[in-house]
């Protein structure tokens, strides 16, 4: 599984990092990182960050 963040879009409200922890975290300063290609056994959390993206700026491709 891939994961992109249109960080252009993004606007670090981080409900991502609540949803998928192990995928997602808010940096010291605020701003997103996360993990591009994490495990398949992690995509019901994925799923559920892209659900709650207030700005729905997170992508799965495959």
């Amino acid at each position: 599984m891939k994961v992109a963040v249109d960080l252009d879009v993004c606007q670090d409200h981080g409900q991502c990092a609540i949803a998928a922890p192990d995928v997602f975290q808010i940096n010291e300063d605020g701003k997103l990182e996360y993990d591009g290609s994490p495990g398949d056994s992690l995509r019901d959390d994925v799923e559920d960050a892209v659900d709650v993206c207030p700005v729905q700026a997170i992508l799965i491709e495959g």
